[in-house]
């Protein structure tokens, strides 16, 4: 089926009926990850009506304002680049906070979904991307940081001076200096990216399974 522009799995009793929990249906975007989702019925779409994430698409260039670039992408470079969708969550501002991370290399896909304890938003938004690029081992490929914080754009690829987190902001440099070829794209939060969707899921769920 389709959800969110992606393709999912959706679960069957054994009878052939599908599994309805309070009016939703259980999915799961790989068979073997950790995560279930229980969505609204209207949500779920037969996977021939499968659109792609708006933002998969050739966009206007940017003007990169430091040597890290901050720019849009085309398609070609999309389709060659490990992409990280990232998000971090506080309830509270400080309080409780997750973390949510979708990385994708072609048909490869792993989820990251951990609580961080008591935090800030930004430490939650700069926590995502730390997790995000340790989870990388091969720094050689291209990579595309996706995320909709400007806080975390600014102390890391802008120039931004950080007055706070320093340590975690130098440390997350220090690792962003490392890969042979990396961007960040900003993108606008909770506009139906399905991808950035996932990782705000991601992030609120830890937080969920965390402070119970």
């Amino acid at each position: 089926m389709a959800f969110k522009g992606n393709k999912v799995w959706q679960a069957f009793e054994e009878n052939g009926e599908p599994l309805v929990k309070n009016g939703k249906f259980l999915i799961k975007y790989q068979l073997d990850q950790d995560y279930e989702y229980w969505i609204n019925k209207k949500s779920l779409l037969p996977l021939s009506e499968l659109k792609k994430g708006e933002y998969k698409k050739t966009g206007k260039s940017k003007k990169a304002d430091s040597k890290r670039k901050y720019e849009d992408y085309d398609d070609a470079e999309f389709d060659n680049a490990i992409c990280l969708y990232t998000d971090g969550a506080s309830s509270g501002n400080p309080g409780p906070s997750g973390i949510g991370v979708l990385l994708r290399f072609k048909e490869y896909e792993k989820e990251i979904s951990k609580y961080i304890g008591n935090a800030t938003n930004n430490i939650a938004e700069l926590k995502a991307i730390e997790d995000g690029l340790s989870a990388l081992q091969k720094k050689e490929l291209p990579v595309i940081v996706f995320t909709d914080s400007s806080y975390a754009l600014g102390v890391l690829v802008r120039g931004w001076k950080a007055k706070k987190n320093v340590e975690l902001v130098e440390r997350i440099r220090k690792k962003i200096s490392g890969f042979k070829n990396i961007k960040f794209i900003k993108v606008k939060g909770h506009a139906g990216m399905a991808e950035n969707e996932r990782a705000d899921y991601l992030a609120t769920s830890a937080i969920k399974k965390g402070s119970n």
